[in-house]
């Protein structure tokens, strides 16, 4: 019988991607009981990851408790995949709601980041995947590293755990009980900006004032991560300013980078070689997508982009199915990308705090709808 790959996006301010797939799958199922479903939400390294992957892939999710933002005790989690794989989502540890109210970002820390990560090369984990976003720091990875065993010290030769308000302290940084520690653990990062590390589009600038900073505090952070970035050269003998995705998560891109050994890559694309999404579009016959709004941005990189390009190469239809697809999208556009159709799921013309509401029956809806014509042609 058919396969159907169903691959969504969150809805944001609606649906989570798991709550769009459960509804797609749950159509098809409904209008094509004998195909074969594959359900694959996606996530973009933020808050989701986890949960994504274990419901994509299976395996279990690990609770603990680690310093918050605030070093702070919080529960948190990570994900341990049937492999072996740990999927840690930065957020569950300094994620900018577990900052509450307190929008503090020169005193923030992913320490905790680091505390999850260090729970799973303990526990075995010899791949983690590290997500990025949603976060409330701008420590340029300082206080994950230092939780794996870096060592930061000042001018006077102290050792200290360095926030985004004292990154210009650091003088020198010792990585060997880190590297012992990741002695053979590959780090893979999701990353889905290419912001640098400073100046007018880096961590600071672009991402700080949502953390609090203000224009003094922005130029103190970034200063701070200037003199990190020199510190990496000189000690790591690594250039990190400049790297692509440097500036995701307060800096953590970069530090992620040089302490870790990491690799930034688009999140799509960890997502779509983790779940062997080339080898499931063989003998598929439609693969769904979606996402919130489908726009010109949906070709820059996002969910869409990734899963269209891999199902061009297959010769495997995709339908986008969307809670708004813009004007500006051309149907050319649509074709080269490996795109055969897009949908909106809303059926009246309300303004977003009306439709947010109907989304889910909406989707559902939209989803029957499109498979009742495919019926003429899919099934045998």
């Amino acid at each position: 019988m058919k396969k159907v790959i169903v691959i969504p996006d969150s809805f944001k301010g609606t649906l989570s991607s798991i709550q769009v797939a459960d509804i797609m799958s749950a159509a098809v199922r409904g209008e094509l009981p004998e195909a074969e479903v594959i359900s694959i939400p996606v996530a973009d390294g933020g808050e989701g990851t986890v949960d994504a992957f274990l419901y994509a892939m299976g395996g279990k999710r690990v609770e603990m408790t680690v310093n918050g933002p605030f070093m702070e005790p919080v529960a948190s989690f990570y994900g341990c995949l049937p492999n072996g794989t740990a999927v840690i989502e930065m957020a569950a540890a300094a994620g900018l709601p577990l900052a509450g109210k307190r929008r503090e970002v020169g005193i923030t820390t992913t320490y905790g980041v680091g505390e999850l990560m260090r729970k799973a090369v303990e526990n075995g984990a010899k791949h983690i995947i590290l997500g990025l976003g949603g976060s409330a720091t701008n420590d340029g990875a300082c206080g994950a590293a230092a939780a794996m065993g870096v060592r930061f010290f000042d001018a006077a030769g102290k050792e200290f755990v360095p926030v985004g308000a004292t990154l210009k302290d650091i003088r020198s940084i010792d990585m060997s009980e880190a590297k012992k520690l990741l002695e053979n653990v590959s780090v893979t990062i999701m990353c889905d900006i290419e912001n640098p590390l400073c100046g007018p589009k880096g961590a600071a600038a672009v991402f700080g004032p949502q953390k609090g900073a203000d224009e003094a505090m922005i130029r103190l952070l970034d200063d701070g991560l200037k003199n990190l970035s020199d510190v990496i050269s000189k000690d790591l003998g690594m250039d990190v300013a400049d790297l692509p995705g440097a500036g995701a998560a307060g800096g953590m891109g970069a530090g992620a980078a040089a302490f870790f050994g990491g690799k930034l890559i688009r999140g799509i694309d960890v997502v779509l070689e983790a779940v062997h999404f080339d080898e499931k579009l063989r003998d598929a016959c439609v693969v769904f997508s979606g996402e919130g709004s489908f726009d010109s941005q949906s070709f820059m990189g996002k969910v869409v982009s990734g899963v269209s390009s891999r199902a061009k190469i297959a010769d495997v239809p995709v339908v986008i199915v969307a809670g708004a697809v813009k004007p500006e999208v051309s149907r050319e556009e649509m074709l080269e990308a490996g795109i055969h159709a897009a949908f909106s799921i809303n059926r009246q013309a309300l303004p977003f705090e009306k439709a947010a509401p109907k989304s889910a029956e909406n989707l559902r809806s939209t989803m029957e709808n499109i498979l009742s014509l495919l019926k003429l042609s899919v099934t045998e």
